[in-house]
């Protein structure tokens, strides 16, 4: 049997994350007993004391094991730490070693949505490729700059270091998991079990794009507001770099390093944004929007928004817009 260890931290944590993945894998060795085959996981939460309080009190987790008592593991599962982030760790360090140590022997590692900002504490994340909830990529950045974040994917895997996007992404984490050590029937089983939807690898569709001004460069929050001002009209980076007084080369440096994106593609997104809530809130023409936000070539404004979101135009619009929803029969 594998021996999966679900880390129960001190502190704010998403109990969701907790819960659903002792039930998911659980289920999995069910699945299994039922078919006539040894269940495959065996399945402990692992503490640092023997009570752990959750939500100022309002729940209280009984680890089954506490770290001192697991000389080994194969699967770690790290939940989302909520709440100021400088708490997290200091409450939760005790882990680090311990982690670093199972990994050094062998154990997988799997993070679950801001849970990335741990894992990438510990020092497991440099090099390597990962995934964290689309709102803190820009504070991901900054804080682990080694760590090779991907923001739209919903997981990675790179050399025993598996992540998750937002919130409850953590279930496509958990059947890819499934699939890998119990196989595809079964990872089919479960998704039809819990009404997972199998094979999701983008958080684009649910990314909103709100600017990234959490920097302290004055003159590129300048630019950021006038972009987002001036959307509608074309914008080139010369014309800013003269506005803001800076050679071109220097606001190309100074943009990409406080907000992770180029100017061009801040002004993409910022447009692309704008296209999406009419599409989710209006009934007009593809074309009457893309006119509206300064597209004027059809073919550039899909590619972009298909780049941005994962989707096209209409297919973004079926998904979010109330008026596309069929009515339901009863």
């Amino acid at each position: 049997m594998k021996h999966i260890s679900i880390l129960i931290p001190e502190g704010h944590t998403s109990i969701t994350n907790i819960e659903g993945t002792h039930q998911i894998l659980s289920e999995v060795n069910e699945c299994l007993v039922r078919a006539g085959n040894a269940p495959l996981f065996d399945i402990k939460l692992v503490g640092l004391n023997p009570n752990a309080s959750q939500r100022n009190g309002v729940y209280t987790i009984k680890p089954d094991l506490l770290i001192s008592q697991v000389s080994k593991t194969d699967l770690i599962i790290i939940p989302a730490m909520l709440g100021d982030l400088k708490s997290a760790l200091a409450l939760n360090e005790a882990f680090i070693p311990w982690v670093v140590n199972q990994y050094a022997q062998g154990a997988e590692v799997a993070s679950f949505c801001v849970g990335a900002f741990f894992l990438a504490a510990t020092g497991l994340l440099d090099g390597r490729r990962c995934a964290t909830h689309w709102r803190f990529a820009t504070e991901f950045r900054r804080l682990y700059p080694n760590a090779r974040l991907v923001d739209d994917k919903i997981l990675t895997e790179d050399r025993g270091i598996y992540t998750s996007g937002g919130a409850y992404s953590y279930t496509n984490l958990l059947l890819y998991l499934v699939e890998k050590h119990a196989g595809r029937d079964v990872a089919i089983l479960i998704a039809k079990t819990f009404m997972i939807d199998i094979d999701r690898h983008s958080q684009s569709p649910f990314i909103v794009f709100s600017g990234q001004k959490e920097h302290e460069d004055e003159l590129i929050i300048k630019a950021q507001e006038f972009i987002e001002k001036n959307f509608q009209g074309k914008i080139t980076v010369d014309q800013l770099a003269d506005m803001l007084a800076l050679g071109r080369r220097s606001l190309e440096r100074r943009f990409k390093k406080a907000t992770s994106n180029t100017v061009t593609e801040y002004i993409q997104r910022v447009k692309i944004e704008a296209a999406k809530k009419q599409l989710e809130t209006s009934r007009k023409t593809v074309s009457e929007l893309m006119y509206e936000i300064g597209y004027t070539d059809t073919k550039a404004f899909r590619s972009t928004f298909k780049k941005i979101t994962g989707l096209s135009p209409i297919e973004y619009r079926n998904k979010y817009n109330k008026a596309s929803v069929p009515v339901l029969l009863t």
